[in-house]
């Protein structure tokens, strides 16, 4: 069945803040650059845009319409003129309105989509717009008109239109905006509710995070890019499945992805997503004053801001707890799953140590999209040792993106977040020349894959970790000769290089491999090997990177086990040392704010006021930051206790706070997450 990624929701010049050079044969040449096979039209409703799209594409009799003229597209794109555009790219008409209406005595500022399956009925379309409000003023119009009203000129006018609500938890624009939203479909639509079947969920926010809210189970969740520029296409996007037409996309979003949508029905296989927090609205916020907030600390501040006193712009994050009815994301029988990327750009900006649009970084990019594909193939599909031909910090990366492990600097207020693959140590090594990882110490033994495609022998101590991806690469190259790396033999489940692993009688045994190698089979067969051995299932910890790991390897060690056998544990760091916290403490560590931090402290040093509670206030928080103990304000005999009293209770909630925790206290799936006091940001 025919597979096709389609982004369903750009902009042209006409819309504000766009690149001015945007035109329909760019956007082709970014599609194909991108790896997209069906892009949206964008801003169908502006006189300009509409005439340049007439001008420039024609209609198929599927719905879609095609280039007039397929050659020439790679003069579109100059610093990848010498390189071919393959594919085929179709657009559907497609565009976004913003509405401004007031309900329920509160305004209300709502973004949405409206597709239309031809010319035709987009003209009839605009033309019952033009008399609401001037169309020609922006791409994305706007509009006095209320959602439920827009919905239903749409389907007037063409009973196979379709809206979808866009960006749905952006804070100021959206559906169940925190700004200016309603808190659920029926109130927004009312009796049309059941006519929308889909919902774009938005930069900053995934799929899993929409699944805490059982009300959205029956809705498509889509991902588009919203791209102001042909650089931005194809940071989001759909995957499809089956016939390549709006009634078959439609159809396919309607029915879900069962495909039972009748004729011309297909699957909808699920979206290609940012990671949410480099959304800019995920967390909570004050831009201005550069106070990052996680949705626990904003609501102990009353949504305020600690810097000025004025509100936060409360986040996507905060927005989806507010109305989450599950505890857990539960995703929803029927409904596809989702891949997480950096687009590629930014991974080489990473690896280079430079600018994503610097001519260093697109002579890179012009490389490996010219030999290896488009931009969305390499990020997904193309193996990490053909990658590692060009560059083996960026084949690293990329193996490390796709297996989730990233370092995580949420967006908020309007501010995009930072997602890095590599720390400044490791950043500071490749970029001088030096291994990627520090080698393995003396003492362990370290299992690597040989040149027959087994994991291999022991190395000596020293040897490099990119010496080790050079023999993974090697093996990968020649699995014709004996397997696949790590594929079990009949006997015995594990391939000879694996039972040694399993087998070995070191008390420190590091395995290095790459994807596709075994780990996890050999981790659990090596668990299996030291339960068998007479360990405690209690006496074995496995700590993983990920709660989704961690929540694998339980699963499956639990298969294997009797139903009524303790399983070895098997958690991340994080879980693990809030867990201990709470069990110390008798209690989940409970985050002050500074304003109630500074009134403990002055309640535990009553002699101390004005400038002197302030100076003793700083000393405290300097010493904390460093980990030492503070000096005693004043002397010992005077009432040294009050006072370290005070720096512990402070100190003790400064440290409880922990950027990216769940309103449970378990950290978020955040690889690089770091424990710190988020009052100094204020």
């Amino acid at each position: 069945m025919n597979r096709f990624r389609a982004d369903l929701h750009i902009h042209s010049r006409f819309s504000r803040a766009t690149s001015k050079t945007l035109s329909v044969r760019q956007l082709a040449a970014w599609a194909r650059v991108k790896g997209l096979s069906l892009l949206g039209a964008g801003d169908f409703t502006h006189p300009g845009w509409l005439a340049e799209i007439e001008e420039t594409l024609s209609e198929g009799g599927d719905g879609l319409l095609h280039l007039k003229k397929t050659t020439g597209l790679e003069r579109e794109i100059p610093w990848l003129a010498d390189f071919p555009m393959p594919g085929d790219v179709r657009f559907m008409l497609q565009t976004e309105i913003s509405l401004i209406y007031k309900r329920a005595g509160k305004v209300r500022k709502i973004h949405n989509l409206v597709f239309m399956p031809g010319l035709a009925a987009v003209k009839k379309f605009n033309a019952k717009l033009a008399k609401v409000g001037n169309l020609a003023s922006d791409g994305r119009p706007i509009l006095g008109l209320d959602s439920r009203h827009l919905l239903e000129m749409a389907l007037e006018t063409d009973p196979g239109a379709f809206l979808v609500p866009a960006h749905i938890w952006t804070p100021w624009f959206s559906l169940f905006g925190s700004k200016s939203g309603f808190d659920s479909i029926e109130e927004c639509f009312g009796s049309l509710a059941p006519e929308i079947f889909a919902l774009e969920t938005g930069l900053s926010s995934d799929p899993e995070m929409n699944w805490l809210l059982s009300s959205l189970d029956r809705f498509r969740l889509i991902s588009n890019s919203d791209a102001h520029s042909g650089e931005k296409l194809g940071r989001e996007a759909n995957v499809f499945a089956g016939e390549m037409s709006y009634e078959g996309v439609r159809r396919a979003l309607k029915h879900g992805g069962r495909g039972d949508g009748g004729d011309g029905g297909g699957q909808f296989l699920g979206t290609v997503e940012f990671f949410p927090e480099e959304g800019k609205y995920h967390m909570d916020g004050h831009r201005a004053c550069g106070v990052v907030l996680d949705p626990r600390e904003s609501r102990a501040r009353g949504g305020l801001c600690p810097a000025c006193g004025k509100p936060l712009t409360i986040g996507v994050l905060s927005r989806v707890l507010e109305l989450a009815d599950r505890d857990q994301p539960a995703q929803p029988k029927d409904q596809p799953g989702f891949s997480s990327l950096i687009p590629l750009a930014e991974i080489v900006g990473e690896v280079l140590a430079c600018g994503p649009a610097t001519k260093k970084a697109k002579d890179l990019l012009a490389r490996l999209i010219g030999r290896l594909g488009p931009e969305l193939d390499i990020l997904q599909d193309v193996a990490v040792e053909d990658v590692a031909k060009y560059s083996r910090p960026l084949a690293e990366a990329l193996a490390r993106m796709r297996r989730g492990e990233v370092i995580r600097q949420p967006g908020y207020d309007g501010e995009f977040g930072r997602i890095t693959l590599f720390s400044d140590r490791e950043r500071r090594e490749f970029t001088s020349g030096r291994v990627l990882a520090a080698a393995p110490r003396k003492g362990p033994t370290a299992v690597k894959p040989d040149r027959t495609g087994q994991p291999g022998r022991q190395v000596k101590p020293g040897l490099p970790d990119l010496a080790a991806n050079q023999l993974l690469t090697q093996a990968a190259n020649q699995t014709g000769q004996s397997g696949q790396p790590g594929q079990a033999d009949p006997a015995g489940g594990l391939n000879a290089k694996q039972r040694e692993a399993v087998a070995s009688r070191n008390h420190r045994l590091l395995v290095v491999a790459g994807p596709g190698t075994g780990k996890t089979h050999t981790l659990i067969a090596r668990i299996r090997a030291l339960l068998d051995a007479g360990a405690r299932p209690g006496g074995i910890l496995a700590v993983t990177f990920t709660r989704r790991a961690a929540s694998e390897l339980v699963s499956r060690l639990a298969r294997q086990e009797d139903a009524a056998a303790q399983t070895p544990r098997a958690d991340t760091l994080h879980a693990l040392a809030f867990e201990y916290w709470t069990q110390a403490t008798g209690q989940a560590p409970v985050l002050l704010s500074e304003q109630a931090a500074r009134a403990l402290f002055a309640s535990a040093c009553p002699e101390l006021s004005g400038t002197k509670l302030k100076a003793a206030w700083n000393e405290h928080e300097i010493s904390r930051q460093r980990s030492v103990a503070p000096q005693p304000p004043r002397p010992a005999a005077a009432g040294s206790t009050g006072s370290s009293n005070a720096a512990g209770l402070a100190g003790s909630a400064g440290s409880a706070a922990a950027a990216g925790q769940t309103p449970t206290g378990e950290p978020e799936d955040a690889p690089g997450l770091r424990l710190t006091d988020t009052t100094d940001r204020a």
